[in-house]
């Protein structure tokens, strides 16, 4: 955008949007010189006093992230719908249980603060240590550069570079910020890899534009940077990934649910026992309040949102020791539900490092072997400061220095552009050679000696048959020169071979694809490369070459591809190649349409968007730190092998959620239908108090459930709410039935009296009657945990020593309770060992038929599970169906409240640092078409 004189205004009179502002100025393609006008810039770099000002203006090299407030993380473990009930139930014993001449319930107010405080503690303290585990896992994306300032070349942090600085790049080099190249030294070439996710460098001419993250493969170069942090190519595509303020995820979602069922059942039995206390029975103020807070102070699974994410965050400590990374803690429950793993080939599938396939190589000489063609062809390769093509052939030797022994090198002419090959002249055993290696066409048409019609058909036949595997193709030739002077003519260039190149699969890629198919995983193959190549990979992986064009996800199905529209194509393809960013988003969002829970793998900044819209995006080792700030678990040891580690841990964290989420239910229908049933059936009153040492010892000791033993399951996982919140019903009335049963044996009949020769208790409020309802409550509650656990019979299944331990501790302390205690504040008097000993056989005795309830559960909820034996050879159907049970359709409002129980894991953990920087805190996207189809161009 010119003046009416044609001139460019100066950078000092423009905005930072207005520079940025691709139809007003595109640095990228304008012409240099006008770069450096507009910039106000010039070859000798910026002064220290211009360039401290346009820190102002333009800031940091880097993407600023918030830190959370430790204060208010800790205030955010009290601020969610349970512990709202029981700051309410505090309340309630500090301000209203001061009825019929009695002081405040100060016991139970107390209780309950300490209760509160102790659950945020422990959830504060284990988040905030598995954030600090890996925090400032790297550092920033390049830490240092050469930068020239006041017309002299310094090295300074990267992150003090501002737009119109000269910088200089070398081998080696991570290009700290996008720039355009003002001068090259020799022939420069740049790794973009993780831009287009093609395994060879890109090479760059003067006026070229560079990409902060690239990596300078070959070549020296002086830069004018043009975008610094959030106006980089890296910065840009947070556009993709957009914060979203008010993320609800899908953990969130379940734990308002099972709050709001538990909210409910409270408040249905308070209502009734509202109704029945005082008109019906008359009681005293102060009673129906003392009976109320029984049922909110037991019936309120306080600890479950600290339980859940206790287990969350040790299960990232686990993580963390097999090499994966966790940035976003709740990943860990939706890699439990992952159906289909959608992976980037290069990088990822592959090494990103090109390798001759040596038993495909073919030769055109009787005289030259396989072996004879890869050693005249490193002749022809640099031994220092090479390209990939060269690395590859001289690393195919036995040894690389053999690529110069044994021979005298007179002259080395590197790869040219223009004529496409490389040569050097060398004397061996007392001969002159010339050697060449290069693209099959161009050495086709050098070579004169012993060239036949049937060489060149044989040559172009082998080229097809290579392009048709995804094979490259270079040909090798060599030149014998008798006279033995370089100067004089040869006898002509022959072609003695053709070398297949290729990016190989990594050693553990396919025994990691078999293990995610045998876990009911579906592997599909996501790449920028040709077909032809993806195909041949698919076929080296054993995972499939039904692959397809990029294009049918416009155009659809190929004829005579037998699918009917593009989703069912995208389920059935085993991959897709020529993709771009927007087809990666596409193919990702059609399958999470279809009802499956998408895992997706990449390294590079084509991958973020997908990455980002993945239920699990999973960065590789050695990802861009777009790639890692997109992701919700970076991989720090090459290869995929460690997902399966990732997928096997996760279902087992899944499992202790779902075992923990059954038992907490269940035991709110216990409590509340119990006591409820007991006050309408014998005017019992349990004290508060005692409700509340039973939260204290069942919380404490089901907090060690977040290490138990479990078995992974060798399916996808989901959470079905209905089949939850069923079996709490029948587990709960079931344990509530054998409380009320007792009671009525122990108050109603002698039975006890005369068999075990124990008290007769003749009130239903005696203190040592309470006594023995606790220890009856308190054992058999707490055991169930040991039935939900298991999926046969509890005994078969050891649970962990931690859990064990701590089972056996509470459960002691509430029987010594029990026995001696002699508490009159809270009217319980010790029953003795009698009444104990009887308490203790009744449970075993209600104990035994609980594994046979699972199963009849089981039976009901999962037939299929009883008659499923495998038939070898038939794998699995990998079609999930959009679960209708677990209720989130709609996000619950109250979901969002349960946000700060997994928010500061994943925003103060190292590679989340770059998601901050990067992304924000959010996990929503947002589709920039502009910034998308900016993304494409430069994959292009």
């Amino acid at each position: 955008m010119r003046d009416l004189h044609g001139n460019l205004p100066n950078v000092k009179s423009l905005t930072v949007e207005d520079i940025y502002d691709k139809d007003k100025f595109d640095l990228s393609t304008m012409d240099t010189g006008d770069v450096f006008t507009l910039l106000q810039s010039t070859t000798d770099g910026l002064t220290s006093e211009e360039a401290a000002a346009r820190v102002e203006k333009f800031g940091h090299n880097k993407l600023e992230h918030k830190e959370v407030n430790p204060f208010l993380q800790f205030l955010g473990f009290m601020w969610n719908p349970l512990s709202w009930v029981m700051e309410a139930a505090a309340i309630v014993a500090i301000a209203l249980s001061n009825g019929g001449g009695e002081p405040p319930d100060w016991p139970d107010f107390v209780g309950i603060i300490l209760l509160l405080l102790a659950n945020a503690t422990i959830g504060f303290w284990e988040e905030r240590n598995a954030g600090n585990a890996v925090k400032a896992l790297m550092a920033s994306l390049a830490p240092e550069c050469k930068v020239k300032r006041d017309n002299a070349w310094k090295t300074m942090e990267a992150s003090e570079l501002v737009p119109g600085d000269v910088i200089s790049i070398k081998l080696g080099d991570v290009i700290p910020a996008d720039g355009r190249l003002v001068s090259a030294h020799g022939d420069v070439s740049i790794d973009q890899a993780a831009l287009t996710g093609e395994s060879l460098p890109v090479g760059k001419d003067a006026g070229d534009e560079i990409f902060s993250g690239s990596t300078v493969k070959q070549g020296e170069a002086e830069a004018i940077v043009i975008g610094t942090g959030s106006n980089t190519f890296f910065g840009r595509a947070a556009k993709l990934v957009g914060e979203a303020g008010d993320d609800v995820g899908h953990l969130q979602q379940i734990l308002a649910k099972i709050g709001n069922f538990c909210l409910v059942s409270i408040g249905i039995f308070i209502v009734l026992e509202i109704v029945v206390m005082y008109p019906a029975f008359h009681y005293n103020y102060r009673r129906g309040i003392n009976n109320i807070l029984v049922l909110l102070i037991g019936g309120i699974p306080i600890a479950m949102p600290t339980v859940l994410s206790v287990t969350l965050a040790i299960g990232a400590k686990q993580l963390a020791e097999h090499k994966a990374i966790v940035t976003r803690i709740t990943a860990i429950e939706e890699m439990a539900a992952v159906t289909i793993l959608c992976s980037d080939k290069t990088g990822t599938l592959t090494l990103n490092k090109l390798i001759v396939d040596k038993p495909t190589i073919k030769t055109y000489s009787d005289l030259y072997t396989g072996d004879d063609v890869i050693q005249i062809s490193a002749y022809a390769s640099r031994i220092e400061n090479q390209d990939a093509i060269d690395f590859c052939i001289v690393n195919s030797l036995p040894d690389p220095s053999l690529a110069r022994e044994g021979i005298e090198e007179l002259e080395f002419k590197p790869f040219n552009p223009v004529i496409k090959r490389t040569e050097i002249t060398y004397r061996k055993d007392g001969k002159l050679y010339k050697a060449t290696k290069g693209m099959s066409h161009f050495i086709l048409d050098l070579c004169t000696y012993n060239k036949t019609e049937d060489t060149i058909k044989a040559l172009n036949d082998d080229v097809d048959e290579f392009a048709r595997r995804g094979l490259r193709s270079l040909a090798v030739a060599i030149d014998e020169i008798p006279s033995g002077n370089p100067d004089d003519e040869g006898k002509g260039f022959e072609l003695i071979g053709l070398l297949p190149i290729y990016d190989p699969p990594r050693s553990d890629t396919k025994e990691t694809i078999d293990r995610a198919i045998a876990l009911g995983v579906q592997v599909k193959m996501i790449t920028g490369d040709q077909l032809a190549i993806g195909k041949e990979t698919g076929r080296r992986l054993g995972m499939g070459d039904n692959m397809f064009l990029s294009t049918t996800l416009k155009d659809g199905p190929p004829p005579g591809s037998g699918f009917s529209d593009v989703d069912d194509l995208v389920l059935g393809a085993d991959g897709f190649a020529g993709v771009y960013p927007e087809h990666k988003y596409e193919i990702v969002e059609r399958l999470q349409h279809m009802g499956h829970m998408v895992a997706m793998t990449g390294d590079g900044v084509n991958d973020a968007p997908a990455l980002s819209k993945a239920n699990v995006g999973v960065a590789v080792a050695d990802a861009t730190d777009a790639a890692r700030a997109a992701a919700d678990i970076v991989l720090t040891e090459p290869g995929l092998s460690v997902i399966i580690e990732a997928l096997i841990h996760s279902r087992q964290i899944f499992q202790r959620m779902r075992n923990y989420s059954i038992y907490t239910c269940s035991v709110t229908i216990r409590v509340v239908v119990g006591f409820a049933i007991m006050v309408f059936a014998f005017q019992f009153d349990f004290p508060p108090f005692m409700v509340l040492i039973l939260a204290i010892l069942n919380d404490g000791t089901i907090m060690t459930i977040s290490t138990d033993r479990v078995r992974p399951s060798p399916h996808p996982d989901k959470w079905n709410l209905y089949e939850i919140f069923i079996s709490a019903i029948v587990y709960g009335l079931y344990l509530a039935a054998s409380t009320i049963a007792f009671f009525a044996v122990a108050y109603k009949t002698t039975w006890f009296q005369r068999t075990f020769g124990v008290v007769q208790f003749h009130d239903p409020n005696d203190f040592p009657l309470h006594s023995v309802i606790y220890l009856q409550v308190s054992t058999i509650s707490q055991a169930l945990i040991f039935v939900t656990r298991s999926q046969g019979f509890f005994f078969m299944e050891r649970p962990s020593v931690l859990l064990m331990c701590a089972f056996i501790v509470a459960q002691l302390v509430a029987t010594f309770i029990a026995v001696y205690a002699n508490w009159g504040f809270t009217q319980i008097e010790g029953c003795g060992w009698g009444w104990a000993g009887i308490a203790w056989i009744w449970n075993f005795v209600w104990f035994v038929p609980l594994d046979w309830i699972k199963f009849g559960l089981q039976w009901f909820f999962h037939p299929e599970d009883l008659e499923a034996v495998p038939v070898e050879g038939k794998p699995r159907s990998l079609r999930r169906r959009s679960s209708q049970l677990s209720g989130l359709s709609t996000p619950s409002t109250s979901a969002r409240y349960y946000r700060n129980r997994t928010r500061s894991l994943h925003i103060s953990e190292g590679p989340s640092t770059f998601r901050q920087r990067l992304f924000g805190g959010g996990r929503n996207v947002s589709m920039d078409p502009k910034e998308m189809r900016r993304l494409s161009v430069v994959q292009v």
